[in-house]
Protein backbone atom coordinates (compact mmCIF):
# COMPACT_ATOMS: atom_id res chain seq x y z
CA UNK A 1 0.00 0.00 0.00
CA UNK A 2 1.36 3.18 -0.88
CA UNK A 3 0.70 7.03 -0.01
CA UNK A 4 -1.28 9.77 -2.17
CA UNK A 5 1.69 11.59 -3.93
CA UNK A 6 3.01 14.01 -2.04
CA UNK A 7 2.70 12.82 0.78
CA UNK A 8 5.06 13.35 3.75
CA UNK A 9 5.64 12.01 7.01
CA UNK A 10 4.38 14.17 10.28
CA UNK A 11 6.97 15.06 12.69
CA UNK A 12 6.99 14.10 16.04
CA UNK A 13 8.85 13.84 19.39
CA UNK A 14 7.60 10.36 20.71
CA UNK A 15 10.59 8.59 22.18
CA UNK A 16 13.27 6.55 20.76
CA UNK A 17 14.83 5.72 23.34
CA UNK A 18 15.30 1.55 24.28
CA UNK A 19 15.66 0.56 27.79
CA UNK A 20 14.24 -2.72 29.95
CA UNK A 21 12.27 -3.72 32.66
CA UNK A 22 13.45 -6.39 34.89
CA UNK A 23 10.34 -8.04 36.09
CA UNK A 24 10.78 -10.99 39.12
CA UNK A 25 7.91 -14.09 39.69
CA UNK A 26 7.96 -14.87 42.96
CA UNK A 27 6.29 -17.44 42.09
CA UNK A 28 8.84 -19.41 40.52
CA UNK A 29 12.14 -16.80 41.66
CA UNK A 30 12.57 -16.27 38.06
CA UNK A 31 13.68 -13.18 36.61
CA UNK A 32 12.52 -12.06 33.25
CA UNK A 33 14.18 -9.08 30.98
CA UNK A 34 11.50 -7.25 28.92
CA UNK A 35 12.12 -4.44 26.37
CA UNK A 36 10.76 -0.94 26.73
CA UNK A 37 10.36 0.94 23.60
CA UNK A 38 8.69 4.36 23.21
CA UNK A 39 7.51 3.61 26.59
CA UNK A 40 5.60 0.82 26.27
CA UNK A 41 6.29 -3.13 26.79
CA UNK A 42 5.20 -5.98 24.59
CA UNK A 43 2.46 -7.97 25.94
CA UNK A 44 3.26 -11.04 24.31
CA UNK A 45 6.47 -10.75 26.23
CA UNK A 46 4.85 -11.36 28.94
CA UNK A 47 4.14 -14.98 27.72
CA UNK A 48 7.43 -16.21 28.69
CA UNK A 49 6.59 -16.00 32.59
CA UNK A 50 4.99 -19.27 33.20
CA UNK A 51 4.18 -21.21 36.31
CA UNK A 52 4.82 -24.44 34.96
CA UNK A 53 5.30 -26.31 31.77
CA UNK A 54 1.03 -26.61 31.02
CA UNK A 55 1.11 -22.86 31.69
CA UNK A 56 -0.48 -20.32 29.07
CA UNK A 57 1.89 -17.70 30.08
CA UNK A 58 1.14 -14.30 31.98
CA UNK A 59 -1.67 -11.96 30.89
CA UNK A 60 -2.46 -8.31 31.18
CA UNK A 61 -6.08 -7.85 32.40
CA UNK A 62 -6.96 -4.36 31.76
CA UNK A 63 -11.32 -4.29 31.10
CA UNK A 64 -12.00 -1.20 29.01
CA UNK A 65 -8.18 -1.10 27.96
CA UNK A 66 -7.15 1.67 30.57
CA UNK A 67 -3.66 1.57 30.43
CA UNK A 68 -2.82 -0.87 26.77
CA UNK A 69 -1.89 0.75 23.63
CA UNK A 70 -3.13 -1.02 20.68
CA UNK A 71 -1.02 0.57 17.92
CA UNK A 72 1.79 3.12 17.44
CA UNK A 73 0.32 6.07 15.36
CA UNK A 74 1.09 9.62 14.25
CA UNK A 75 -2.60 10.69 13.69
CA UNK A 76 -3.24 12.57 17.25
CA UNK A 77 -1.74 13.86 20.07
CA UNK A 78 -3.31 14.15 23.09
CA UNK A 79 -2.07 15.02 26.69
CA UNK A 80 -4.73 14.88 29.16
CA UNK A 81 -3.02 16.01 32.08
CA UNK A 82 -1.80 19.37 30.32
CA UNK A 83 -5.37 19.68 28.13
CA UNK A 84 -2.95 19.68 24.62
CA UNK A 85 -5.07 18.48 21.88
CA UNK A 86 -2.87 18.06 18.52
CA UNK A 87 -3.42 16.72 15.06
CA UNK A 88 -0.26 15.82 13.33
CA UNK A 89 1.40 17.97 15.58
CA UNK A 90 -0.54 20.78 14.89
CA UNK A 91 -2.29 22.51 17.94
CA UNK A 92 -6.34 22.80 17.48
CA UNK A 93 -6.60 25.76 18.62
CA UNK A 94 -4.79 26.87 15.37
CA UNK A 95 -6.52 24.29 13.28
CA UNK A 96 -9.98 25.97 14.43
CA UNK A 97 -8.93 29.60 13.92
CA UNK A 98 -7.14 28.86 10.51
CA UNK A 99 -8.70 25.97 8.37
CA UNK A 100 -11.32 24.51 7.03
CA UNK A 101 -12.68 21.29 7.79
CA UNK A 102 -11.68 19.83 4.27
CA UNK A 103 -8.00 20.70 5.05
CA UNK A 104 -8.03 19.23 8.69
CA UNK A 105 -9.44 15.96 7.08
CA UNK A 106 -6.68 16.14 4.93
CA UNK A 107 -4.32 16.95 6.98
CA UNK A 108 -5.39 13.68 9.50
CA UNK A 109 -5.94 11.38 6.66
CA UNK A 110 -2.60 12.20 4.32
CA UNK A 111 -0.24 13.45 7.07
CA UNK A 112 0.51 17.19 5.86
CA UNK A 113 -1.61 20.01 5.00
CA UNK A 114 -2.54 19.79 1.65
CA UNK A 115 -1.09 22.68 -1.01
CA UNK A 116 -3.45 24.78 -2.66
CA UNK A 117 -3.39 22.72 -5.93
CA UNK A 118 -3.97 19.74 -3.57
CA UNK A 119 -7.10 21.25 -1.81
CA UNK A 120 -8.71 22.28 -4.83
CA UNK A 121 -7.96 18.71 -6.16
CA UNK A 122 -9.61 17.47 -2.87
CA UNK A 123 -12.50 19.49 -2.60
CA UNK A 124 -13.32 18.94 -5.99
CA UNK A 125 -13.02 15.01 -5.81
CA UNK A 126 -15.27 15.56 -2.43
CA UNK A 127 -17.74 17.67 -4.35
CA UNK A 128 -18.51 15.20 -7.05
CA UNK A 129 -19.34 12.18 -4.71
CA UNK A 130 -21.76 13.77 -2.54
CA UNK A 131 -24.50 12.44 -4.39
CA UNK A 132 -25.47 8.71 -3.15
CA UNK A 133 -27.50 5.98 -5.85
CA UNK A 134 -30.81 6.60 -5.81
CA UNK A 135 -31.62 3.21 -4.35
CA UNK A 136 -29.74 4.30 -1.29
CA UNK A 137 -33.14 6.68 -0.90
CA UNK A 138 -35.50 4.18 -1.45
CA UNK A 139 -33.56 2.21 1.39
CA UNK A 140 -33.88 5.01 3.56
CA UNK A 141 -37.54 5.50 2.67
CA UNK A 142 -38.12 1.93 4.52
CA UNK A 143 -37.24 3.30 7.64
CA UNK A 144 -40.12 3.93 10.29
CA UNK A 145 -41.28 7.56 10.45
CA UNK A 146 -39.82 8.32 14.00
CA UNK A 147 -36.62 6.01 13.40
CA UNK A 148 -33.47 7.04 15.01
CA UNK A 149 -31.20 9.27 12.67
CA UNK A 150 -28.04 7.36 14.03
CA UNK A 151 -29.33 3.70 13.35
CA UNK A 152 -30.05 5.04 9.61
CA UNK A 153 -26.73 6.64 9.50
CA UNK A 154 -25.45 3.45 10.84
CA UNK A 155 -27.47 1.52 8.15
CA UNK A 156 -26.84 3.03 5.05
CA UNK A 157 -23.66 3.31 5.57
CA UNK A 158 -22.89 -0.14 5.87
CA UNK A 159 -25.10 -0.17 3.03
CA UNK A 160 -22.66 1.68 0.70
CA UNK A 161 -20.16 -1.38 0.55
CA UNK A 162 -22.61 -3.04 -1.44
CA UNK A 163 -23.10 -0.31 -3.90
CA UNK A 164 -19.44 -0.60 -4.60
CA UNK A 165 -18.01 -3.67 -5.85
CA UNK A 166 -14.18 -2.39 -5.16
CA UNK A 167 -15.06 -1.61 -1.63
CA UNK A 168 -12.86 -4.00 0.01
CA UNK A 169 -9.53 -3.74 -2.72
CA UNK A 170 -6.87 -2.62 -0.24
CA UNK A 171 -3.50 -2.92 -2.69
CA UNK A 172 -4.75 -0.17 -5.40
CA UNK A 173 -4.01 3.48 -3.79
CA UNK A 174 -6.49 4.86 -7.06
CA UNK A 175 -8.76 2.82 -5.40
CA UNK A 176 -8.95 2.74 -1.46
CA UNK A 177 -8.48 6.96 -2.27
CA UNK A 178 -11.50 7.12 -4.07
CA UNK A 179 -13.49 4.83 -1.01
CA UNK A 180 -11.83 8.09 1.39
CA UNK A 181 -13.36 10.40 -0.78
CA UNK A 182 -16.35 8.94 -1.53
CA UNK A 183 -16.88 8.64 2.43
CA UNK A 184 -16.53 11.74 3.18
CA UNK A 185 -18.36 12.88 1.01
CA UNK A 186 -21.28 11.12 1.27
CA UNK A 187 -22.10 10.55 4.87
CA UNK A 188 -23.32 14.18 5.17
CA UNK A 189 -26.05 13.48 3.09
CA UNK A 190 -27.06 10.29 4.52
CA UNK A 191 -27.13 11.94 7.54
CA UNK A 192 -29.55 14.95 6.20
CA UNK A 193 -31.47 12.32 5.11
CA UNK A 194 -32.03 10.37 7.85
CA UNK A 195 -33.19 13.86 9.27
CA UNK A 196 -35.53 15.22 6.92
CA UNK A 197 -37.09 11.36 6.86
CA UNK A 198 -37.76 12.14 10.39
CA UNK A 199 -38.81 15.41 9.61
CA UNK A 200 -41.54 13.95 6.83
CA UNK A 201 -39.58 16.48 4.23
CA UNK A 202 -38.22 15.36 0.67
CA UNK A 203 -34.60 14.46 0.54
CA UNK A 204 -32.60 17.67 -0.46
CA UNK A 205 -29.82 16.63 -3.11
CA UNK A 206 -26.05 18.23 -2.46
CA UNK A 207 -25.80 21.52 -3.73
CA UNK A 208 -22.33 21.78 -4.96
CA UNK A 209 -21.70 25.38 -5.78
CA UNK A 210 -21.61 25.52 -1.58
CA UNK A 211 -18.70 24.65 0.41
CA UNK A 212 -18.73 20.83 2.48
CA UNK A 213 -20.71 22.61 5.50
CA UNK A 214 -22.79 25.08 3.69
CA UNK A 215 -23.93 22.42 1.26
CA UNK A 216 -24.52 19.82 4.41
CA UNK A 217 -27.13 22.82 6.10
CA UNK A 218 -28.83 23.48 2.59
CA UNK A 219 -29.72 19.66 2.56
CA UNK A 220 -30.89 19.74 6.30
CA UNK A 221 -32.73 22.93 5.90
CA UNK A 222 -33.26 24.25 2.22
CA UNK A 223 -37.25 24.49 1.61
CA UNK A 224 -39.07 26.06 -1.13
CA UNK A 225 -36.33 28.69 -1.78
CA UNK A 226 -34.41 28.45 -4.76
CA UNK A 227 -30.75 28.94 -3.77
CA UNK A 228 -30.27 28.04 0.43
CA UNK A 229 -27.64 30.40 1.46
CA UNK A 230 -26.57 29.62 4.74
CA UNK A 231 -25.79 32.51 7.00
CA UNK A 232 -21.89 32.63 7.27
CA UNK A 233 -21.48 32.76 11.29
CA UNK A 234 -23.67 30.00 11.63
CA UNK A 235 -21.34 28.12 8.40
CA UNK A 236 -18.46 28.96 10.49
CA UNK A 237 -19.36 28.06 13.97
CA UNK A 238 -20.19 24.38 12.59
CA UNK A 239 -17.25 24.22 10.74
CA UNK A 240 -15.38 24.79 14.01
CA UNK A 241 -17.65 22.44 15.74
CA UNK A 242 -16.65 19.25 12.53
CA UNK A 243 -12.63 20.43 13.19
CA UNK A 244 -12.85 19.95 16.98
CA UNK A 245 -14.64 16.88 16.27
CA UNK A 246 -12.85 15.31 13.94
CA UNK A 247 -10.34 13.18 15.88
CA UNK A 248 -9.65 12.13 19.70
CA UNK A 249 -7.00 9.35 19.35
CA UNK A 250 -8.08 5.75 20.49
CA UNK A 251 -11.36 6.20 21.76
CA UNK A 252 -14.57 3.77 22.04
CA UNK A 253 -15.58 4.43 18.07
CA UNK A 254 -11.80 4.44 16.94
CA UNK A 255 -11.00 1.43 19.02
CA UNK A 256 -14.35 -0.33 17.27
CA UNK A 257 -13.32 0.13 13.69
CA UNK A 258 -9.83 -0.66 13.86
CA UNK A 259 -11.10 -3.83 15.21
CA UNK A 260 -13.38 -4.10 12.36
CA UNK A 261 -11.17 -3.20 9.87
CA UNK A 262 -8.49 -5.55 10.99
CA UNK A 263 -10.16 -8.41 9.53
CA UNK A 264 -9.30 -6.74 6.26
CA UNK A 265 -13.80 -5.56 6.22
CA UNK A 266 -14.21 -2.69 3.72
CA UNK A 267 -13.83 0.76 4.77
CA UNK A 268 -17.61 1.37 4.72
CA UNK A 269 -18.45 -1.58 7.27
CA UNK A 270 -15.30 -0.26 9.38
CA UNK A 271 -16.83 2.72 9.71
CA UNK A 272 -20.39 1.95 10.48
CA UNK A 273 -18.81 -0.10 13.26
CA UNK A 274 -17.71 3.56 14.58
CA UNK A 275 -20.90 5.10 14.25
CA UNK A 276 -22.25 1.85 15.92
CA UNK A 277 -20.13 2.60 18.88
CA UNK A 278 -21.04 6.81 18.99
CA UNK A 279 -24.14 5.88 18.91
CA UNK A 280 -24.04 4.31 22.84
CA UNK A 281 -24.62 7.28 25.44
CA UNK A 282 -21.44 6.82 27.14
CA UNK A 283 -19.80 7.88 23.90
CA UNK A 284 -22.39 10.21 21.61
CA UNK A 285 -24.63 10.80 24.00
CA UNK A 286 -23.25 13.01 26.42
CA UNK A 287 -23.88 16.88 24.92
CA UNK A 288 -27.84 15.29 25.11
CA UNK A 289 -27.51 14.48 28.86
CA UNK A 290 -26.03 17.93 29.46
CA UNK A 291 -29.05 19.34 27.63
CA UNK A 292 -31.53 17.64 29.81
CA UNK A 293 -29.13 18.54 32.98
CA UNK A 294 -29.68 22.13 31.66
CA UNK A 295 -33.27 21.73 31.03
CA UNK A 296 -33.91 19.97 34.53
CA UNK A 297 -32.26 23.14 36.19
CA UNK A 298 -34.31 25.38 34.75
CA UNK A 299 -32.91 29.20 35.51
CA UNK A 300 -29.93 30.32 36.42
CA UNK A 301 -30.69 31.16 39.97
CA UNK A 302 -31.35 27.44 40.48
CA UNK A 303 -27.58 26.51 40.08
CA UNK A 304 -26.08 26.66 43.45
CA UNK A 305 -29.17 24.35 44.41
CA UNK A 306 -28.26 22.06 41.88
CA UNK A 307 -24.42 22.46 42.45
CA UNK A 308 -25.16 21.54 45.85
CA UNK A 309 -27.23 18.30 45.13
CA UNK A 310 -24.00 17.26 43.04
CA UNK A 311 -21.70 17.55 45.88
CA UNK A 312 -24.10 15.95 48.14
CA UNK A 313 -24.05 13.19 45.50
CA UNK A 314 -27.97 13.49 44.53
CA UNK A 315 -26.90 14.64 41.35
CA UNK A 316 -24.34 14.59 38.39
CA UNK A 317 -22.57 17.08 36.86
CA UNK A 318 -22.73 16.26 33.02
CA UNK A 319 -20.51 17.73 30.43
CA UNK A 320 -17.57 18.20 33.31
CA UNK A 321 -14.68 15.74 33.67
CA UNK A 322 -13.40 13.69 30.59
CA UNK A 323 -12.00 10.06 30.64
CA UNK A 324 -8.51 11.29 29.18
CA UNK A 325 -8.38 15.58 30.50
CA UNK A 326 -7.75 16.21 33.85
CA UNK A 327 -7.54 19.73 32.74
CA UNK A 328 -9.46 22.14 30.81
CA UNK A 329 -10.57 20.23 27.32
CA UNK A 330 -8.99 22.44 25.39
CA UNK A 331 -11.63 22.33 21.87
CA UNK A 332 -14.49 23.80 24.98
CA UNK A 333 -12.95 26.96 25.22
CA UNK A 334 -13.34 26.88 21.37
CA UNK A 335 -16.75 25.12 21.45
CA UNK A 336 -17.81 28.33 23.71
CA UNK A 337 -17.07 31.14 20.82
CA UNK A 338 -18.86 29.19 18.62
CA UNK A 339 -21.96 28.96 20.52
CA UNK A 340 -21.99 32.72 21.03
CA UNK A 341 -21.66 33.65 17.26
CA UNK A 342 -24.42 30.61 16.69
CA UNK A 343 -26.78 32.56 19.04
CA UNK A 344 -26.25 35.92 17.69
CA UNK A 345 -27.65 34.56 14.64
CA UNK A 346 -30.21 32.72 15.89
CA UNK A 347 -31.12 34.58 19.14
CA UNK A 348 -30.57 34.03 22.86
CA UNK A 349 -31.16 30.56 23.89
CA UNK A 350 -33.14 30.58 27.33
CA UNK A 351 -30.10 27.98 28.63
CA UNK A 352 -27.28 29.50 27.86
CA UNK A 353 -27.54 32.02 31.13
CA UNK A 354 -27.92 28.38 33.21
CA UNK A 355 -24.81 27.03 31.37
CA UNK A 356 -22.88 29.44 32.10
CA UNK A 357 -23.68 30.42 35.75
CA UNK A 358 -23.26 26.36 35.96
CA UNK A 359 -19.80 26.52 34.36
CA UNK A 360 -18.67 29.83 36.50
CA UNK A 361 -20.01 28.46 40.17
CA UNK A 362 -18.35 24.95 39.23
CA UNK A 363 -14.83 26.65 37.88
CA UNK A 364 -15.24 28.31 41.66
CA UNK A 365 -16.09 25.47 43.79
CA UNK A 366 -12.95 23.47 45.16
CA UNK A 367 -14.97 20.55 45.22
CA UNK A 368 -14.89 20.36 41.46
CA UNK A 369 -11.18 21.96 41.32
CA UNK A 370 -9.83 19.06 43.43
CA UNK A 371 -11.18 16.71 41.53
CA UNK A 372 -10.09 18.19 38.64
CA UNK A 373 -13.46 18.41 37.07
CA UNK A 374 -13.71 21.14 34.22
CA UNK A 375 -15.93 21.77 31.18
CA UNK A 376 -15.74 19.25 28.30
CA UNK A 377 -16.08 19.51 24.33
CA UNK A 378 -19.47 18.41 25.49
CA UNK A 379 -20.87 21.05 27.47
CA UNK A 380 -21.63 23.77 25.05
CA UNK A 381 -22.62 21.92 22.12
CA UNK A 382 -25.79 20.66 22.49
CA UNK A 383 -26.97 24.48 23.15
CA UNK A 384 -25.59 24.79 19.36
CA UNK A 385 -27.34 22.03 17.93
CA UNK A 386 -30.37 22.70 19.55
CA UNK A 387 -30.03 26.88 18.46
CA UNK A 388 -29.99 25.19 14.90
CA UNK A 389 -33.23 23.82 15.35
CA UNK A 390 -32.04 19.92 15.33
CA UNK A 391 -33.94 17.44 17.69
CA UNK A 392 -31.25 16.01 20.33
CA UNK A 393 -31.70 12.53 18.22
CA UNK A 394 -29.46 14.22 15.66
CA UNK A 395 -26.75 14.99 18.23
CA UNK A 396 -24.92 11.87 17.42
CA UNK A 397 -24.89 12.26 14.39
CA UNK A 398 -23.46 15.92 14.06
CA UNK A 399 -20.46 14.41 16.32
CA UNK A 400 -19.83 11.62 13.55
CA UNK A 401 -20.00 13.46 10.15
CA UNK A 402 -16.38 14.81 11.39
CA UNK A 403 -15.51 12.44 13.28
CA UNK A 404 -15.56 10.23 9.98
CA UNK A 405 -12.17 12.12 9.03
CA UNK A 406 -11.01 10.32 11.64
CA UNK A 407 -12.10 7.09 11.24
CA UNK A 408 -10.77 6.92 7.84
CA UNK A 409 -7.35 8.34 9.18
CA UNK A 410 -6.88 5.34 11.87
CA UNK A 411 -7.84 3.24 8.98
CA UNK A 412 -5.65 4.48 6.32
CA UNK A 413 -2.77 4.44 9.26
CA UNK A 414 -3.42 0.61 9.43
CA UNK A 415 -2.92 -0.15 6.10
CA UNK A 416 0.56 0.98 6.16
CA UNK A 417 1.04 -0.93 9.23
CA UNK A 418 3.46 -4.02 9.20
CA UNK A 419 2.77 -5.12 12.76
CA UNK A 420 -1.08 -4.85 12.38
CA UNK A 421 -2.61 -8.12 12.69
CA UNK A 422 -6.41 -9.28 13.14
CA UNK A 423 -7.40 -8.30 16.55
CA UNK A 424 -8.13 -11.17 18.77
CA UNK A 425 -8.10 -10.75 22.67
CA UNK A 426 -7.74 -13.39 25.37
CA UNK A 427 -9.87 -13.80 28.38
CA UNK A 428 -9.53 -14.72 31.82
CA UNK A 429 -11.91 -17.81 31.52
CA UNK A 430 -13.63 -18.26 35.42
CA UNK A 431 -16.28 -20.98 34.08
CA UNK A 432 -16.73 -24.76 34.73
CA UNK A 433 -15.26 -26.92 33.53
CA UNK A 434 -14.94 -30.78 32.08
CA UNK A 435 -18.62 -31.48 33.30
CA UNK A 436 -20.27 -34.94 31.88
CA UNK A 437 -23.73 -34.38 30.24
CA UNK A 438 -25.89 -36.59 32.05
CA UNK A 439 -29.07 -36.40 29.85
CA UNK A 440 -32.36 -33.61 30.24
CA UNK A 441 -32.63 -32.45 33.55
CA UNK A 442 -35.58 -33.39 35.38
Amino acid sequence: MQAEPGDTAATHNTTTAHDTLTVRDNRTGRTYELDITGGAIRATDLKQIKAGADDHGLMTYDPGLFNTAVTRSKVTYLDGEKGILQYRGYPIEQLAENCTYLEVAYLLIYGHLPSRSELEDWARDITMHTFVHENIKSFMQGFRYDSHPMGMLLASVGALSTFYQDAGSREDPAVVNLQIRRLIAKVPTLAAFAFRHNAGLPYTYPDNDLNYVGNFLSMLFKMSELRYQPDPRVERALEVLFILHADHEQNCSTTALRVVASSHADPYSAVAAGIGALYGPLHGGANEAVLRMLMRIGAAENVPAYIEQVKAGGERLMGFGHRVYKNYDPRARLIKKAADDVLAVRGPHPLLSVATELEKRALEDEYFISRRLYPNVDFYSGLIYQALGLPMTMFPVLFAIPRTSGWIAQWYEMLQDPEQKIVRPLQVYQGDRDLNYSGAMR
